[in-house]
């Protein structure tokens, strides 16, 4: 009897001093980044689809200018608008 005693005793004593310590400042997970917050050289906003166009000095929408000004629709239509001088 004393020796299955002794056995419960060391494995619960054994059981406590593995587990960790409990702290009183847990780490602060970083913020989550903030939506609109990925603004350019210009503070043209991307993830609202904004980007610089040198001709308008403005951030402008592709699209949207792409039918304001009747420019053919695509990448090269819009990059050949915008780099060049009116």
């Amino acid at each position: 009897m004393k020796s299955s005693l002794f056995a419960i005793i060391t494995l619960t004593l054994s059981a406590c001093a593995t587990q960790p310590t409990p702290t009183l400042f847990q780490p602060i997970p970083s913020p989550a980044p903030i939506v609109g917050g990925d603004r350019d050289a210009h503070g043209c906003i991307a993830s609202a689809g904004y980007t610089w166009c040198a001709r308008e000095s403005a951030c402008v929408r592709p699209w949207e200018l792409s039918a304001e000004k009747h420019l053919a629709q695509g990448v090269d239509a819009f990059q050949q608008y915008c780099t060049s001088k009116p």
